[in-house]
């Protein structure tokens, strides 16, 4: 069967599947959940527009240019609690809404599966607030992004780095009206993995599931937590103790792709990259409130007039990108992988999954527990 490149490095952007003039791509899910294209050779007609659309085949090599980074968060209270790190997304996003343009991101659908969309009003925004931490289904979303372009409407594009190039090689030109905004990103978790997660909380908690947030500030920024409500319940727990956030920050149901990650770089192909500013309380503690802070780096001159226009609603301090990614070093470098990856798969649909997580990502010992204690302890002493 002839592939549009080796599934070890697919990252399942979609691309390929939104440039085949003859729809004779399908993706197909795998055993861990993750979609991969499948050419239906009745319908193919060897045109070669997939591989040319592929961001892996076309991976641009990367070349340093002025780019310029900030620590930031937005004047709007509400707005930043809502979000999950500084609240600047919903700015950068409003902007191009107010051009009468469409923007495009992640948000749950009504089983909680996480998909592209896109919304042309500020009510509809809020979906699109906040982390989710599975692979979104990207589907035709390329190619509504370029009917927008081609009726002259501004778009704003937000998604994952592969997702970013995976858009720029299937449009395969430039356009003035069209932004980007990528992320700063871990990897992207198995969907099988999320949906067993949540049919574990539905037995433990209830059956419908009425809202989630990956990412509640309830606790501060840097202790967020899991929060589910359910019809009459609610689940809440530290990113540190629930077993899905266990699973995805643990390594262990992560993309094959992302363990080799060809789009994790300095120099990006967005407009703009926002992420989490770990670290900001070495180096900027006067944005160190616990509230929320994003990492906004500049890459192109649509990304810095797109961050002009919102610097009246921000407080902002320019940072050196350098200093910072030794406190984010997913901008630059992909995750290691976990040896247990392959059994974790072999038992998904085996196990309940606390007992799976609790198989393959054991507790730490008492005595690093221990040695972390003291070591924190050390350091408070240090600094008085």
């Amino acid at each position: 069967m002839e592939t549009i490149c080796d599934k070890e490095k697919c990252c399942g952007c979609h691309a390929c599947f939104n440039a085949c003039p003859k729809n004779a791509i399908t993706m197909k899910v795998d055993n861990k959940g993750f979609r991969y294209p499948t050419i239906d050779q009745k319908k193919c007609i060897n045109c070669g527009i997939c591989k040319k659309a592929c961001p892996i085949i076309c991976n641009k090599e990367e070349k340093s240019k002025e780019i310029a980074a900030y620590a930031c968060y937005n004047k709007n209270s509400s707005e930043r609690f809502n979000s999950s790190s500084g609240g600047i997304f919903i700015l950068l996003a409003k902007e191009i809404i107010a051009k009468d343009g469409v923007v495009f991101g992640a948000t749950f659908d009504k089983d909680f599966n996480v998909n592209h969309s896109y919304i042309d009003t500020e009510r509809e925004l809020e979906k699109f607030m906040g982390s989710k931490y599975t692979q979104s289904l990207i589907g035709d979303s390329y190619r509504k992004v370029k009917e927008f372009l081609d009726l002259g409407r501004y778009v704003l594009f937000t998604g994952t780095p592969c997702q970013i190039e995976g858009l720029k090689a299937y449009l395969k030109k430039d356009y003035d009206r069209l932004y980007t905004q990528d992320i700063i990103c871990h990897g992207v978790p198995s969907p099988k993995a999320w949906n067993n997660y949540l049919e574990y909380q539905k037995k433990k908690y209830g059956k419908t599931i009425k809202s989630i947030s990956f990412r509640n500030k309830d606790n501060g920024w840097s202790k967020f937590q899991m929060n589910i409500s359910f019809d009459t319940k609610s689940y809440s727990k530290n990113h540190a103790n629930d077993i899905y956030m266990k699973a995805f920050l643990g390594n262990i149901c992560l993309r094959d792709s992302c363990y080799n990650c060809l789009f994790k770089k300095k120099y990006r192909e967005s407009d703009i990259t926002l992420g989490d500013y770990w670290g900001i309380g070495n180096i900027h503690p006067e944005f160190n409130d616990d509230k929320g802070t994003s990492i906004v780096v500049i890459n192109s001159k649509k990304g810095k007039e797109l961050f002009d226009n919102i610097k009246n609603k921000i407080e902002y301090i320019e940072t050196n990108l350098d200093e910072a990614i030794k406190y984010n070093s997913a901008m630059i470098k992909p995750v290691n992988h976990n040896k247990n990856e392959e059994a974790f798969i072999n038992d998904i649909d085996k196990l309940e999954f606390d007992l799976l997580i609790n198989k393959y990502i054991p507790k730490p010992s008492i005595v690093k527990r221990l040695y972390s204690k003291t070591k924190k302890s050390i350091k408070k002493i240090l600094k008085k």
